[in-house]
């Protein structure tokens, strides 16, 4: 039973019943994926479509190659240029996409129980991690920006403060704007409470002069693969 579910439907060679199984196999599989990229996701539609049909277009390239060397070589040429011509995406669009090639090849070669198997248990993965947040960072790591007069020495400016309403500070920038008569202090700091961001903020105020203060989320700068 093992040797039926994973072995090749290809291994007495290709013919149009075969070659029909393992398309809609690929469909079917680019189809999950797809749907699984767009869960709890922003997404554009031709992302979505183009999701869909990778798996269809590996599997009949493959199909196609059928073992001959030079025809790989010149398709993973091909594929080589599409980096190229292509912006960086984020990192779930490029697992995602890997995915799709991976579910190609397997169903390319005939392995449509590999195929079934791996597509199945990744996109589990993917929508388990996704509802668990897996990787998130807290709502309570900010990012804090705030201007301050240039008469202020902001070396320990805010000490206090932070100690009061946070459990770690980082000074990360210092940036001169106004002609050098303000400064824009950057931190990343993680509250003791989501609750109490408004009473840092207040209390902040009344120390810059009531000058403009940013809280937000910190940025994912190391998103991109």
């Amino acid at each position: 039973m093992p040797e039926l579910l994973f072995g090749s439907i290809l291994d007495a060679g290709i013919t149009a019943q075969s070659f029909f199984i393992c398309l809609a196999a690929a469909l079917v599989l680019g189809v999950l994926v797809a749907g699984v990229y767009m869960f709890k996701n922003t997404y554009t539609q031709s992302m979505a479509v183009t999701l869909a049909l990778i798996p269809a277009l590996v599997q009949v390239i493959i199909l196609l190659v059928n073992g001959n060397i030079g025809a790989g070589v010149a398709v993973s040429g091909a594929f080589s240029l599409v980096r190229f011509r292509s912006a960086a995406g984020s990192a779930r669009d490029i697992t995602c996409i890997f995915l799709a090639m991976t579910l190609g090849l397997a169903t390319g070669m005939g392995y449509i129980g590999v195929a079934v198997v791996t597509g199945l248990a990744v996109c589990l993965l993917l929508v388990a991690y996704s509802v668990l947040s897996f990787g998130k960072k807290p709502p309570v790591e900010k990012e804090l920006k705030i201007t301050i007069p240039e008469n202020l020495d902001y070396i320990g400016l805010f000490d206090d403060l932070f100690a009061e309403y946070t459990s770690a500070s980082e000074l990360v920038s210092v940036r001169t704007t106004n002609m050098g008569s303000l400064y824009n202090l950057h931190y990343h700091i993680t509250l003791k409470s989501a609750d109490i961001e408004k009473a840092l903020i207040d209390a902040i105020r009344c120390r810059n002069g009531n000058l403009e203060i940013v809280c937000g989320k910190v940025p994912q700068l190391k998103e991109t693969l």
